[in-house]
């Protein structure tokens, strides 16, 4: 720890520590700051709220300019993952609370799972290596990612996966935690290292990047999703509308916002903490026995029955909120066909007053065990003990990060980008053909082909065994045609391929062009009044069309535009 533990030591302008008022009581670290910087000791528990450390931090030395810049949203069709679909695994950052990712790893990978684990230095790979190799996870499935994290709370700073096409890519945010630098440049940079595309969210209603935490947002998989109100806070200059739309062009989902908790209940206010989907039409959501008719018992009773009415089975797990701290039983982890549940050895939560007369206390932590395992048949769930964690106002939802299958499972797959239909290019001008491309390991080389003839054959190889760089700059050639389409395909070191094509023709309008009886750069049947007059009245044709050669009817090459083209003629417009 550094001998920064329980309340931490600060030097520097900063000389003493406060848990925010509306923080969760209990054990918990704060950074320091020395020198003028901030400093997340290794090992510390640094909560998953925003401290008082780094509010003072922020007020004395401003906050830092944004690390990247905002892009447009993806060209292609989007689909954005959710957590109960298919997946290679998860991601975890090893910087505090290891033994509760040791166990969670060990479910995990024994289960087939790839568990990704980010570490600060290879000093700390080794270590962890050690306590994963002793806890029993399967070390074939781990997978360490060497990278300098500020904390824990991987879910919150992602990275969050769609499919753009067939392939994955990351659409990201500006973490809600400003001072945490070292995490909020951590997804470009996973992107980077699994060849994955990287889109960060755009405020396109005042051209600045969308505030959020990533645990604050819950999705099916058919294009629903739901965040609290907090998102309306971080984003002040945003009307609720302008957010919902800018989820939905970057990540096509449709979203509904809840009313968040208040921070005396839960100091993130994320709805990971009370909601977790686990179903195209299955969610959980809290109850809160013990507090009947509280602020936070009619937000869920009040969710409920608006996912109830939106056609969706609701299961209820309890929930106590014990001096400050939140105990949820929402907050899991679904991978595959795992579910890991938290479990708590609080007296209150494991011998809690009876809530039917006659009936005796209550254990929690059954309750919560046997609402999931009606609502999961058929996955495996194990209970994982939470006490150290929960004070930081997050568990185990919150430290993992999903990762989605490769949809071509060891096949790569391609997403072409340009051209996809109804470009016109210039015989001799310069295309940049891109693509994006996918594998479960990665993509080596790439091909591009051409068709004249809608896609019916690729006969033309424009390149074969290029680098798989996502780019080729192609120069127009001098053909005309009406069907042009480009398909682009990449291949993995053992040599298995992918392809994406363009999914409508594009035209090159080059002269003489065949068939083009009117020079609009088409052959089709639009050419054939023009056919019918050059063979019957040639000067009324030049007349009528001046500029554009009668020759282009000479489809049988004899020199003479006459009924012997005719045949010739049908087949060019209505294609091979």
């Amino acid at each position: 720890m550094n001998g920064f533990r329980r309340g931490g030591i600060i030097s520097g302008l900063v000389t003493g520590l406060l848990l925010l008022a509306a923080g969760p009581a209990g054990a918990v670290d704060e950074p320091i700051i020395k020198d003028g910087r901030l400093i997340y000791p290794d090992g510390a528990e640094i909560p998953r709220y925003e401290t008082e450390t780094e509010r003072q931090y922020a007020k004395e030395y401003g906050l830092p300019p944004s690390l990247r810049a905002a892009t447009p949203p993806p060209g292609g069709p989007v689909h954005c993952v959710a957590e109960y679909e298919p997946m290679e695994g998860v991601l975890i950052a090893w910087r505090a609370f290891t033994t509760l990712l040791s166990q969670m790893t060990q479910r995990l990978t024994t289960n087939g799972a790839i568990v990704y684990v980010v570490v600060n230095s290879a000093l700390e790979q080794n270590s962890a290596n050690n306590t994963l190799t002793a806890g029993g996870s399967n070390m074939a499935n781990v997978r360490f990612v060497v990278r300098t994290l500020d904390t824990v709370w991987i879910r919150d700073y992602g990275p969050r996966y769609v499919y753009e096409g067939a392939c994955r890519a990351i659409v990201d945010h500006k973490y809600n935690r400003p001072t945490r630098l070292n995490d909020d440049a951590f997804p470009p940079y996973f992107g980077t290292l699994k060849k994955h595309t990287y889109y960060e969210y755009q405020n396109m209603y005042g051209n600045q990047q969308l505030i959020h935490g990533g645990g604050n947002y819950h999705l099916d998989a058919l294009g629903r999703g739901y965040a609290t109100r907090l998102i309306n806070n971080e984003n002040p200059t945003l009307t609720e509308p302008q957010i919902v739309d800018i989820w939905s062009r970057y990540i096509s989902v449709n979203t509904a916002l809840q009313t968040p908790f208040p921070t005396s209940v839960d100091a993130t206010q994320h709805i990971d903490m009370w909601m977790q989907i686990a179903g195209d039409n299955k969610v959980i959501i809290s109850d809160w026995p013990y507090n009947a008719g509280s602020t936070q018992d009619n937000i869920c009773d009040g969710a409920a029955a608006a996912m109830a009415a939106a056609g969706y089975t609701v299961h209820r797990v309890p929930a106590r909120n014990l001096s400050g701290v939140h105990y949820t039983f929402t907050n899991v982890v679904i991978c595959n066909n795992v579910v890991l549940v938290p479990l708590y050895t609080n007296t209150n939560i494991t011998n809690a007053p009876e809530q039917v007369p006659g009936q005796g206390p209550v254990n929690l932590n059954t309750q919560a065990f046997n609402a999931w395992a009606a609502a999961m048949p058929g996955y495996t769930l194990y209970q994982l003990n939470c006490d150290a964690i929960v004070p930081s106002a997050g568990v185990m939802h919150c430290v993992v990060m999903h990762l989605p299958r490769n949809s071509g499972g060891v096949n790569p797959t391609a997403y072409l980008r340009v051209p996809r239909g109804g470009e016109v290019f210039t015989p001799g001008s310069q295309v940049n053909v891109q693509w994006i491309s996918d594998d479960d390991l990665a993509t080596t080389t790439a091909d591009v082909r051409l068709s004249l003839n809608g896609g019916a054959t690729y006969d033309t190889v424009l390149a074969a065994g290029i680098a798989d760089n996502g780019s080729y700059l192609w120069t127009v050639p001098n053909t005309c045609t009406s069907r042009a389409r480009i398909r682009v395909v990449v291949r993995d070191a053992s040599g298995n391929t992918g392809f994406d094509s363009s999914p409508a023709d594009f035209r090159i309008p080059a002269q003489p062009c065949p068939g083009d009886l009117n020079c609009d750069g088409f052959v089709n049947p639009a050419d054939a009044p023009a056919m019918a007059l050059a063979l019957v009245n040639p000067t009324a044709y030049a007349a009528a069309h001046p500029g554009c050669p009668s020759a282009n009817g000479d489809l049988n090459g004899d020199q003479v535009l006459n009924g012997g083209d005719v045949q010739d003629f049908v087949e060019a417009i209505n294609g091979p």
